[in-house]
């Protein structure tokens, strides 16, 4: 179990240590001084791999970065399953900083990072994408599957035992999931619907915060979801 306030992801998600960004090059280093040039390259190559692989990281939490999800959001998108995109937001997340301390914001970042990778479907994944928002790349999903996932991923936050971490402590997070789907004759590019959930992000601060926030497919009405 991660310890509170790592924000370690799982042994999968997780960004390699450096210390095997070093081994690689180390090793390249022998093999090339003898000659192998053949298994130079094959571990030269593992060694940008993982370089490239931290790039895309957010150093606080580990997640994936920003350059990581524009370059999802703007490149070839072919993959006909479909994607939910959920934009998310800790609720009052300035006050936690004012009252706490900025040691304790990273913590519950970290903390909030890592709930929200529970649970994600094959090929989804976290992102931050600036300051105290996240998003949550849903492939593969019809639009109620998604919302569950949302949603569960909303409670884990508000119903995960803060006063641990502080006397007092509560933190919440809204969400705004814009789905698409591929039967759809012109679907909407990740890009498009990353500004869809933007607005439903703010639709459900509207309604109160700690809601997920989604477009119903039939009623196009505004649907909010609470604990």
């Amino acid at each position: 179990m991660v310890a509170e306030g790592e924000g370690a992801l799982s042994r999968t998600a997780s960004p390699r240590p450096p210390d095997l960004l070093r081994l690689h090059e180390a090793i390249a280093d022998l093999f090339a001084t003898q000659g192998d040039w053949r298994r130079a390259y094959q571990h030269l190559r593992s060694a940008l791999d993982i370089a490239r692989d931290g790039s895309l990281r957010d150093a606080l939490t580990s997640s994936y970065n920003r350059r990581y999800l524009d370059e999802r959001l703007s490149g070839p998108f072919t993959d006909r399953l479909p994607l939910g995109l959920a934009l998310i937001d800790l609720d009052h997340f300035k006050s936690v900083n004012d009252t706490y301390g900025h040691l304790v914001g990273d913590r519950v970042l970290r903390r909030v990072a890592d709930l929200l990778q529970e649970d994600l479907p094959p090929g989804g994944f976290c992102a931050r994408y600036g300051g105290e928002e996240f998003v949550l790349w849903l492939p593969g999903l019809d639009a109620r599957s998604a919302v569950r996932v949302v949603d569960e991923a909303r409670l884990r936050v508000a119903r995960h035992p803060w006063s641990a971490l502080q006397v007092g402590l509560r933190v919440t997070i809204s969400a705004g999931l814009a789905h698409g789907a591929p039967e759809f004759a012109e679907p909407a590019s990740p890009e498009r619907q990353l500004r869809h959930a933007d607005a439903l992000l703010y639709a459900a601060k509207r309604a109160g915060r700690n809601k997920v926030a989604y477009q119903d497919a039939q009623t196009t009405q505004l649907i909010t979801h609470s604990e």
